[in-house]
Order: structure tokens, then C-alpha cells, then sequence
């Protein structure tokens, strides 16, 4: 029986899981969303909810435990400025898994994490931004 055992291992150490969703949490702040495998997205979409639900809050001691959780500071200050100030209404649920097929290599399970009523413009900014420069400034 599996009584009081949560979540999902990965065949991961306590440690590379923490480091992990910190990553994939940066990564879902920044582009609003990512592509992964099923079961990672099915556990990092708690996390994600609560970490919405500290930008909400919006106090000092939500933004250090978040920071905590996150470790990207960046991120931490787009999750409290832009979402949640978007979802401030929304009583819960701010992501949505949707299954993507299978991946080519090893037919492991894909999945889309993204946030719900996400800004579609902010998938890939950061590498188009960082693109267009160095283009610029090849062509100087």
C-alpha cells in the first residue's frame, strides 16, 4: 500500500527534483509555456499553482518564499508584476496540461504545460530579442 506517499520520484534525487521544477518554473514564467514529458508536467503544475497563488498574495514574506522555490529573481519579478496582477480573479487553476503525443527517441509521453489566458507573445521573446541583436550586430 501506498499510504503518505505523494508525489512522483522521476528516478530523480530529492535534490536534481527541487533543481528541476525551480528550472522548469523559471522556464514557465518566462515563456508561459513549456514542452516536457507527462508525468513532469502533471507534478510541476501544482507547483506552478502555488507559486501563482504567492504572486497573488503579494507581500514581502510570498515574494521570499517564492524566490525560495523559484531561485531566479527574474522570474519571481514577472510572476508578482504581470500574473498576479492577471489572475487576480481567478480562483485557482492558472495551468492546463495537454497531452502532445509521443516523443521520436523513446516514445516517452509529451506533454504542454502552459498558464491559462497566457500572453502568446511571450514564447520565445528573450531568444527573439536576442537574435534580432546579434544579427545587428553581425551586420555592423
Amino acid at each position: 500500500m501506498r499510504h503518505q506517499i505523494a508525489h512522483r520520484k522521476l528516478n530523480k534525487t530529492s535534490s536534481h527534483r527541487k533543481a528541476m521544477f525551480a528550472n522548469m518554473a523559471a522556464s514557465l514564467i518566462e515563456h508561459e509555456q513549456i514542452v516536457t514529458t507527462l508525468p513532469k508536467a502533471k507534478e510541476m503544475a501544482p507547483i506552478m499553482d502555488k507559486l501563482v497563488t504567492l504572486a497573488k498574495k503579494g507581500d514581502l514574506a510570498a515574494r521570499r518564499s517564492a524566490l525560495s522555490t523559484v531561485r531566479n529573481e527574474d522570474a519571481v519579478r514577472k510572476l508578482f508584476a504581470v500574473m498576479g496582477e492577471r489572475y487576480k480573479d481567478r480562483n485557482g487553476g492558472y495551468t492546463r496540461v495537454l497531452k502532445a503525443g509521443f516523443r521520436q527517441g523513446d516514445n516517452a509521453p509529451i506533454a504542454v504545460l502552459e498558464l491559462v489566458d497566457r500572453d502568446p507573445e511571450a514564447r520565445g521573446a528573450a531568444d527573439k530579442a536576442r537574435h534580432a541583436a546579434e544579427l545587428e550586430a553581425a551586420d555592423e
